[in-house]
């Protein structure tokens, strides 16, 4: 039996852990919830039971087992190397790790046998729409070999965290009334709208967060290098991101035998009949573990290539799950 930590447990993405971890009956022997001092003292129900959230220091990790982080990149480059330190092992969400090469990047059903070599302690939980994508690309990258990626993402405002998803909630209201629509953490007003510009933008031209796919899949997938070109947009989506893929491969790969090798890996869903309507939208997966696959049909533009869509829920598999799946792997 372990004892469990969640850093930023009163977050969207620590609340989603909370619910992973009683809806997979983890087995526990202390569960122990830690934020910032403004959150400190107030109170979180969880399995029947009433937990007292304590202020996050450089102490609260003697003892702990297993530290799930996800309270952001400057909270994780302070804290983490100190709960390894103090014997933890850390499953970061945020991206301050996930380059480092003593740090393993995992996606359980991909290369899960990772985590069992930590030399720093520290595992690193890929970026959302990474994950996402990679439940789709996995299983035919190990049927056809993967080769290069052009994908375009739809990401949900909860991608934004909490603040996201108040701000196309609000906006909504405001249109309904006739009122003046005023952004606040978006650069343009994101109800009724899309905005193809997630993250910082770098010296090629991509965004840091478009850059993420390329780089965080090579190392999970163990290929020396990944060509792929992605564009990130925001949509006016409430939860779940969305993936459009146009992958080539090394080998010749049909439609019938993609679908067969998603099918048979663990974690996704092929939901692929659009002639009688059948495909997967974000609402299909949102508070699900699975992601959905569809729209898989060849390429007319490249060789030994397949166009496909594919559809996850960002704050469950893209982050709280996917780490609690971690945490299984070590207990």
């Amino acid at each position: 039996m372990s004892t469990i930590a969640i850093v930023g447990a009163t977050g969207a993405v620590g609340q989603e852990m909370l619910e992973c971890l009683d809806q997979r009956n983890f087995h526990f022997e202390k569960l122990v919830l830690l934020a910032s001092a403004r959150s400190a003292g107030k109170t979180i129900q969880f399995q029947g039971k009433e937990l007292i959230i304590e202020e996050l220091t450089k102490d609260s990790f003697q003892g702990i087992d297993i530290a799930l982080f996800s309270a952001g990149g400057g909270i994780s480059r302070e804290f983490a190397p100190i709960a390894a330190a103090a014997g933890a092992v850390v499953i970061d969400n945020s991206s301050a790790f996930r380059m480092d090469a003593d740090v393993p990047l995992i996606v359980p059903e991909i290369n899960g046998e990772l985590a069992k070599s930590t030399p720093r302690n520290i595992i690193a939980n890929p970026n959302c729409t990474t994950i996402v994508s990679l439940m789709a690309l996995a299983p035919l990258h190990r049927a056809f070999g993967l080769k290069a990626v052009i994908a375009s993402s739809y990401q949900a405002v909860s991608g934004s965290g909490a603040q996201g998803i108040i701000e196309l909630d609000e906006q909504a209201h405001a249109y309904a009334k006739g009122e003046p629509i005023t952004p606040r953490i978006y650069s343009k007003q994101i109800f009724s709208n899309a905005i193809p510009l997630i993250g910082n933008v770098t010296e090629n031209g991509y965004t840091d967060e478009e850059m993420k796919l390329t780089k965080e899949g090579a190392k999970i997938l163990g290929m020396d290098s990944l060509k792929a070109s992605i564009t990130c947009v925001r949509v006016p989506v409430m939860r779940s991101h969305s993936v459009t893929m146009t992958a080539q491969f090394e080998r010749p790969a049909s439609v019938d035998a993609a679908r067969a090798a998603i099918e048979a890996f663990d974690g996704v869903q092929v939901m692929d009949d659009p002639q009688n309507g059948v495909f997967p939208s974000p609402l299909d997966v949102t508070n699900g573990d699975d992601c959905m696959v569809g729209r898989i049909r060849p390429s007319l533009v490249l060789e030994n290539a397949l166009d496909l869509w594919v559809v996850g829920d960002q704050v469950r598999k893209g982050a709280a799950l996917n780490a609690v799946q971690i945490a299984e792997l070590l207990v």
